[in-house]
């Protein structure tokens, strides 16, 4: 690893003619989520979609809350950490500097966040895709005003671009009337209108110097826990499901037209939903015991939304495939990785490492199996 990066740098003075003391040239990630991807944009004051309590993050480092929305890594946290790349820290981490950028990139996933700014309202404080790619944008005049205009561009050329977002614009969006989009348009034409905006976004990102970009897919939002409780049945949401997939037909051909004709560029879709639904609807084929209910909940009372440090937790987290109500579990996201790494033709792959175990006093106190 250390011999390529070292060939890196020399090709990156090589082509650009510049030397900068103490600057390395690595490839790094630059991601915009929501929640699924969040690591830490958790100090928005106002904001209702954190993961800054017990017990996010449980299975993660030192236990302790560290703003992904589970108890240990997100999808981009393993297929980065597959790929050999540099967790990103989040844009609003205290110690982000220009150096830090340099060697590790920037992660702008917001919980609550989706393509359209109206989405996830109700939250009051969340970046949509809108403005994580303004933030992004300052992040490169910032990269610019160290590097220079040429440096800068190479460095942004080689970064990965990860884009994952999608399902808060149905689930916080369309599929709640208190939206005006749910009124405003039908099932086709709200996906039409998705796709629209997003095409537009990676316009954008393309023209800020992003080539390596990788769009993440939506999963069966039809079935966690949230949409299960709130049905009359208790079932999955059909429904949902259906806009599911939808929107990955429309995103990947979306995907694939842009690839096609942007220069220079691989921009690329990838989805796990047939592997996740297979996991929901067979849970033990995959080593699991329960995919229809939280980990982390008030036991009987639900929908509990969020966890908490009152919530109670399953004796067994690698049993179940949701965290909460909303977010799959640490062994469901290594699941969920694994399909992606093999969509997007990642070499390695399989099992990254797994969480590193939290200290006794994280785990909470006779937890009980739902």
């Amino acid at each position: 690893m250390k011999l390529n990066v070292r060939w890196s740098c020399l090709l990156c003075l090589v082509l650009t003619g510049i030397a900068i003391e103490g600057v390395q040239c690595k490839v790094v990630q630059f991601i915009f989520g929501d929640s699924l991807s969040d690591v830490g944009n958790m100090y928005l004051s106002k904001s209702l979609a954190q993961a800054n309590l017990p017990f996010y993050g449980i299975d993660f480092g030192n236990g302790l809350p560290n703003g992904r929305f589970t108890n240990g890594r997100t999808v981009a946290d393993i297929i980065g950490d597959s790929t050999g790349l540099p967790r990103p820290p989040a844009f609003l981490d205290p110690s982000l500097t220009e150096d830090v950028i340099l060697e590790s990139g920037v992660n702008y996933a917001s919980g609550g966040g989706g393509i359209l700014n109206e989405t996830g309202g109700y939250f009051i404080q969340k970046f949509s895709l809108w403005k994580q790619i303004e933030l992004f944008r300052g992040t490169k005049e910032l990269i610019t005003n160290k590097l220079g205009k040429q440096a800068t561009d190479k460095f942004i050329g080689e970064a990965n671009f990860v884009v994952a977002l999608g399902s808060n614009d149905f689930i916080n969006n369309y599929l709640m009337p208190v939206y005006g989009d749910s009124w405003k348009y039908n099932d086709q034409t709200f996906v039409r209108y998705l796709m629209e905006t997003l095409q537009n976004q990676l316009l954008v990102l393309h023209n800020l110097g992003a080539r390596k970009l990788m769009v993440f897919g939506l999963g069966p939002m039809g079935c966690i826990p949230l949409q299960r409780v709130l049905s009359t049945t208790g079932q999955c949401q059909e429904r949902a499901n259906k806009l599911a997939i939808s929107f990955n037909k429309a995103a990947s051909q979306l995907l694939a037209g842009l690839d096609s004709r942007l220069p220079n560029a691989s921009f690329k879709f990838g989805d796990a939903y047939d592997v996740v639904d297979n996991v929901i609807r067979n849970p033990k084929n995959y080593g699991f015991d329960n995919s229809d209910s939280p980990c982390c909940s008030f036991g009987r009372i639900r929908p509990a939304l969020t966890c908490l440090p009152a919530s109670t937790l399953c004796s067994d987290r690698s049993k179940y495939v949701f965290w909460d109500e909303y977010h799959p579990s640490d062994g469901a996201n290594q699941l969920i990785a694994n399909e992606l790494i093999k969509k997007f033709g990642f070499l390695g792959g399989g099992n990254s490492s797994a969480p590193v175990p939290a200290p006794e006093s994280a785990i909470a106190p006779s937890p009980d199996e739902e």
